[in-house]
């Protein structure tokens, strides 16, 4: 960890294992929840609208998506290749639990995805903090907003 004197922001930095490589940069959407690619997803819009999810109504588009993984049915990978047509796909997805379903959405989407990290991510990253996510070299850096209430 460390903290930036100017800014007083505090940068975290997580090591995992490349799902997907690439680089990318943005603000953290996170959910604690797993996502549903049959039915939870909007393709067009990158919005979550499964009924009782927490981010329902939430778009992740340009966005680091952090959340445990996928769930459902194999239709997964098929609502997140329709993000990346429709250009409503997270620019990175981080996420705690491997299955078929994530790996396969991770690489249709050619989003940069890691997993397997040496902290957990949901323990760690909050939504609106910014992420450098560099999945070639299996590496999360994570700028802590500034602007919370202490």
């Amino acid at each position: 960890m460390s903290i930036d004197t100017k800014t007083h922001a505090t940068t975290i930095v997580l090591h995992g294992r490349t799902v997907v490589g690439g680089v990318a940069e943005g603000e953290a959407l996170v959910t604690r929840e797993t996502i549903s690619g049959w039915g939870g997803v909007n393709p067009m819009t990158g919005t979550v609208i499964e009924t009782r999810h927490e981010l329902h109504g939430v778009s992740f588009k340009d966005k680091i998506l952090v959340f445990p993984g996928a769930k459902g049915s194999s239709g997964w990978s098929n609502a997140f290749h329709m993000t990346r047509l429709t250009q409503t796909a997270p620019k990175a997805m981080l996420f705690t639990t491997m299955t078929t379903k994530i790996a396969l959405g991770a690489v249709v989407m050619r989003a940069p995805a890691l997993t397997d990290f040496d902290r957990d991510p949901l323990e760690v990253i909050e939504t609106g903090d910014w992420i450098k996510v560099d999945a070639d070299k299996g590496t999360v850096e994570v700028t802590k907003r500034t602007d919370r209430d202490e």
